[in-house]
């Protein structure tokens, strides 16, 4: 969940094979996206109604939480708990996203801007221990109910982020953003934004239910290690040249 790890022949078995399988894949021809969706069909109803009833009753267990965080990052700094940003979802359409506000106000628009690294000083206390254990990511649940998100698929990014796809790249776009996803259990913000991108496509063309309860099992274990969490020296997206 960020909550933002080998594979043969499309069944998960560990860190290595998939990464192996990201590299194989962009070697090899691409679905079209129309060709993803038809596939997809058949999991989308079931999808939903488990999206539904996870977000549904996590949502109302964490509601207390989220007050208490939310009381919290109030009194520790100015501004809205609740961070709001407009994301990309499903088909290329925007929508807002929900977290719990772990850095200062108007963070975004000072220092390194949207790169977040282990020790930035824009990162309040009550913040680095939300992160630590993913807890900002908490109201993406709301996103969920909603219908913007999903339990499971690849994490949300920015438009710009999205302007600089390859048309491959974009069938990324074909299933719901997710709290958690492939990608994230393989690495997340560690990843090369290229080796993230594969991962996520590769599991837009093998998803299936078991896929998902292997990456839900896989995310607990990843939220518990930390591991991850920060962009590090190659991990992460980097904005275009002259912006």
């Amino acid at each position: 969940m960020a909550l933002e790890r080998d594979e043969v022949r499309g069944k998960p078995a560990g860190a290595a094979g998939a990464a192996g399988a990201a590299d194989a894949a962009a070697d090899e021809p691409s679905p079209t996206s129309s060709g993803v969706a038809r596939r997809g069909v058949a999991l989308s109803g079931a999808q939903r109604a488990f999206d539904l009833v996870v977000a549904g009753a996590g949502a109302a267990v964490t509601a207390p939480f989220i007050a208490l965080f939310a009381l919290a990052i109030r009194l520790e700094s100015p501004g809205h708990p609740i961070y709001r940003q407009t994301r990309v979802g499903k088909d290329g359409v925007q929508f807002t996203i929900f977290k719990l506000r772990t850095m200062v106000r108007g963070a975004e628009f000072t220092g390194a801007g949207l790169a977040i690294q282990e020790g930035d000083d824009r990162v309040t206390k009550v913040g680095a221990w939300l992160r630590r254990y993913s807890l900002d990511e908490l109201p993406n649940l709301w996103n969920v109910v909603r219908g913007e998100m999903s339990i499971v698929g690849p994490r949300p990014t920015l438009q710009v982020q999205v302007e600089q796809y390859t048309e491959r790249q974009r069938l990324r776009l074909a299933v719901k953003p997710g709290l958690t996803g492939w990608a994230q259990v393989n690495g997340r913000a560690s990843l090369p934004w290229s080796k993230r991108i594969e991962l996520d496509i590769w599991y837009v063309e093998h998803r299936s239910l078991q896929l998902d309860l292997t990456i839900l099992a896989r995310t607990v274990r990843m939220v518990l290690s930390g591991h991850g969490l920060y962009k590090g020296e190659t991990g992460g997206w980097h904005p275009p040249s002259g912006t």
